[in-house]
């Protein structure tokens, strides 16, 4: 029996504008967790149209089961990301066509890949997020703390959630296709097409984002990008586009934790990887217990202590 909660979480994200810079200390990071928002509306999407495809084909009753939690958490992430980036298209009306743009290249792989595909596109991304998301959660008073309470309290939550179901996408692989040689092959392709899609939200928050919003280059997260950047502006005759500075998103951070999510995140993609064993971030075993407590999780840092 499964043990995932499918949790309708509402954020508020109607009731006053939802800023782009939700973490004015944090420019850089404000850009990748906007990013993530686009991102996981399409992916989230994909992962429901899989489950449904692949649903009649599961024989295992526990496996079943566990893809069905899967995919209704999966169903209210997007739900609540969608809440999210309609916040920001009310603000910036052009991003809309960036949204349809990420969305797209998820429904081509949705009508242009085999199954086994889009589990393995699954199974290698969602093993990674272990050892990401702890790097951000442990690092939560920098990364979450001084922003909007909303989108804080959103990304907290998705990232807690996807810490509890991060062994289901690879059992729900593993008993549809069972090889780990397939998984490794698929992955240089599956991460491809994971940074395709980042890059193009940060190219769309460039393009129709004004900077004094933004405060920095949202594709400053690509080496490839800074570099350009920096040759473009050393060599006139050469075109050169200023979207802004460039920090990066874990400029704060120590170098150690980053090095260990990196470890991680290598370590995800490797045979036998079995999550279960991943050492998990403290902030996840709180969030857990609060809820349960019912304090208000929608409004990590702002709510009232005093749960009911």
């Amino acid at each position: 029996m499964t043990d995932l909660v499918v949790r309708k979480m509402n954020f508020a994200f109607e009731d006053y504008d939802v800023p782009f810079l939700w973490n004015e200390e944090n420019p850089a990071f404000s850009s990748m967790a906007n990013a993530v928002s686009f991102l996981a509306i399409g992916f989230e999407k994909m992962i429901v149209q899989m489950i449904t495809q692949a649903k009649p084909l599961i024989t295992d009753a526990a496996v079943a089961e566990e893809a069905d939690a899967f995919m209704r958490q999966e169903g209210q992430h997007s739900t609540a990301h969608r809440q999210h980036v309609r916040g920001l298209i009310r603000s910036y009306p052009g991003l809309q066509e960036t949204l349809d743009e990420v969305i797209g290249e998820f429904d081509q792989l949705t009508s242009k890949t085999p199954l086994n595909y889009r589990l393995a596109y699954t199974a290698d991304l969602e093993a990674t997020f272990t050892s990401v998301f702890k790097l951000m959660l442990d690092n939560d008073s920098t990364l979450f703390q001084p922003g909007d309470d909303r989108v804080a309290s959103l990304f907290i939550w998705h990232f807690v959630e996807e810490v509890e179901h991060r062994s289901s996408a690879l059992i729900i692989f593993d008993s549809m296709v069972g090889s780990d040689a397939y998984r490794m092959r698929m992955a240089p392709s599956i991460f491809r097409h994971v940074m395709k899609v980042i890059r193009i939200a940060c190219a769309g928050f460039n393009k129709h984002v004004p900077l004094e919003d933004r405060k920095s280059d949202a594709l400053a997260m690509f080496a490839s990008h800074r570099g350009k950047q920096k040759l473009r502006k050393l060599i006139p005759r050469l075109h050169f586009e200023d979207n802004g500075p460039m920090p990066r998103a874990f400029d704060d951070l120590r170098l150690g934790p980053q090095l260990i999510a990196m470890a991680g995140i290598i370590r995800s993609q490797l045979p036998k990887h079995n999550p279960a064993h991943e050492k998990l971030p403290d902030l996840a075993a709180v969030w857990f217990e609060r809820y349960e407590a019912g304090y208000d999780v929608s409004r990590w840092y702002t709510a009232d202590a005093k749960v009911n």
